[in-house]
């Protein structure tokens, strides 16, 4: 545990776990400052707060003599680590972590983490609530919405810390150490942080580094770059897979979701396919590892299956907003790369009216193509990222122009016959038209809510 009282530290970043850490540092009696390039005025419900205990703040831009100044400096997830600044400070040998290997010098109890480029919100969730039917202590956090250094206080020997950790997070960790580590899928994303796939990918790696023989690590079978990261981690592999059996691990057989603790061990029945209640294949794939990861953390087969009929899909993933006029809504904000979209779009067989765009991560929108082409009747693009999205799928699908949201989803109501979809699945980050992907996908309801003036969730 680092000793943090009367030590000068920055905090680069003042987003919700920046914020979280800035607290958490000073009540460890740290002399805090944080650096932020939004104005004053952008960051006016976050400063009175941060004044009121004592902690500088500077906005508008970083100070090159404010990162000098620090014995450490704690960077938030949503800050590159090329920065200028931070590479000029670096090479005076400043050490510099991230919110996350910050949280982790303090947290207690086991941890298991989860990440993935899809995926990772749904089964943090559902492995949260799998632990707490098991009558396990658990505390659920990280990218999924409550800072990790927010559960430090609630944290024991006994808890079970289920922590949901993104590329970004990962990137800065040393001693970050999960006792069992999980890996859904490595499909292109975030290309315009890591610049190449392969950043990218040694980025969710990182997730097992500071594992050894008594860990777990969980990896996806039937995802070529995750099962090819199994011979860089020190910890036990287990495997997950909806296609095919496996040695040791998870895999879908005869209707039924099954595990097996050992190559030579009996086989669990845990719960019939039929009794998941959540649409997709790609869920199916997401409830298959949050099974070998509760095994992992010691639930039993009877105690995960209740937990998982009655599961309920987390907001703004492939989320059933309202049925009107006889065409059906859906909410999947969360869908903020290509491949999130391909498996959104691959749960409903045709009959789709799909709104793509925002802000471009560097994605080639042409994977698409196939099943545009089989399920999708018309695309609607919207943010700075249409041009792009139009130029890579004109000739395979009709496109409609539509800048926003709100003239998407007019336009889509339009064009829909009963029976048919709109799909909010837009394969782009937030940050063009609005403030997250949440901001995004509740806009999206309240249009669908306007549309005949029922309330969300309704049926017309």
């Amino acid at each position: 545990m680092m000793e943090l009282k009367g030590k000068k530290v920055l905090v680069v970043g003042l987003g919700k776990s920046g914020l979280a850490a800035a607290l958490f540092l000073r009540h460890q009696g740290a002399q805090v400052t944080v650096s932020d390039v939004r104005s004053a005025e952008s960051l006016a419900k976050e400063i009175p707060a941060l004044l009121e205990e004592g902690i500088m703040v500077e906005a508008g831009g970083h100070g090159l003599l404010t990162f000098r100044r620090q014995d450490l400096i704690v960077v938030s997830p949503g800050v590159p680590l090329d920065t200028p600044e931070l590479e000029q400070v670096r090479k005076f040998g400043s050490p510099i972590i991230g919110e996350l290997e910050l949280a982790a010098r303090f947290l207690k109890g086991k941890i298991v983490a989860i990440t993935g480029s899809n995926g990772k919100t749904t089964t943090t969730a559902l492995l949260g609530a799998i632990l707490e039917e098991a009558g396990i202590p658990v505390l659920v956090g990280g990218n999924i919405g409550v800072p990790v250094v927010a559960l430090i206080e609630e944290s024991s020997d006994t808890t079970w810390s289920v922590l949901e950790v993104s590329s970004f997070q990962l990137e800065s960790t040393e001693k970050f150490h999960p006792n069992v580590a999980v890996i859904l899928n490595i499909t292109p994303d975030h290309l315009d942080r890591h610049h190449s796939f392969e950043n990218y990918a040694r980025a969710k790696e990182r997730i097992f580094a500071a594992q050894n023989e008594h860990d777990a690590a969980v990896l996806n079978a039937d995802n070529a770059r995750a099962a090819e990261a199994a011979k860089r981690s020190a910890g036990r592999v287990y495997w997950f897979s909806i296609e095919h059996p496996v040695g040791q691990g998870a895999w879908v057989e005869d209707g039924y979701v099954v595990y097996r603790g050992r190559r030579d061990a009996a086989v669990e029945r845990v719960m019939p396919l039929s009794k998941i209640p959540l649409k997709g294949e790609h869920n199916v794939e997401n409830v298959v590892a949050a099974v070998c990861a509760a095994r992992q953390a010691g639930a039993p087969a009877e105690a995960i299956g209740r937990a998982i009929e009655k599961f309920q899909a987390v907001e703004h993933r492939l989320e059933f907003v309202a049925t009107v006029n006889g065409v059906d809504y859906y909410n999947d904000s969360k869908a903020t790369n290509v491949d999130a979209t391909a498996k959104a779009v691959a749960a409903f067989q045709s009959g789709i009216h799909l709104i793509l765009g925002g802000k471009d991560k560097g994605s080639d929108y042409t994977i698409l193509a196939p099943l545009l082409h089989q399920r999708v009747r018309a695309v609607y693009t919207i943010g700075a990222a249409a041009a792009i999205i139009e130029s890579q799928l004109r000739g395979i699908i009709s496109l409609h122009s539509c800048e926003t949201l709100d003239r998407a989803v007019s336009a889509a109501a339009s064009a829909a016959r009963p029976g048919d979809v709109v799909l909010l699945a837009p394969a782009c980050s937030s940050f063009d038209q609005f403030e997250s992907y949440e901001h995004r996908g509740h806009v999206f309801k309240e249009l669908v809510a306007e549309q005949r003036g029922w309330k969300v969730g309704q049926s017309a």
